[in-house]
């Protein structure tokens, strides 16, 4: 690549880069204001342990009681 291909490759990158700086420098700004105003909102809530096992309980009632189907009963439905 000779030196002028090599300068304007240069000019197009920093073109490129002028051109977006804006909403990148933006972004950064907004993401350190949601970080502040996220910590803001959760700095309230608290972590709650239960030593029960009332939701394990409850799924496993709940996986018990869903309709199986038999898969040899549905390839004998094709069948007939």
């Amino acid at each position: 690549m000779s030196l002028i291909g090599v300068v304007l490759l240069l000019a197009a990158v920093a073109l490129v880069v002028a051109a977006e700086w804006p909403r990148i420098g933006s972004r950064t700004r907004l993401d350190q204001r949601s970080r502040r105003d996220r910590s803001r909102r959760k700095s309230h809530l608290r972590v709650v342990e239960s030593d029960s096992d009332d939701f394990a309980r409850a799924v496993e009632r709940d996986l018990a009681n869903l309709p199986t189907i038999d898969p040899r009963q549905r390839n004998e439905r094709k069948k007939n």
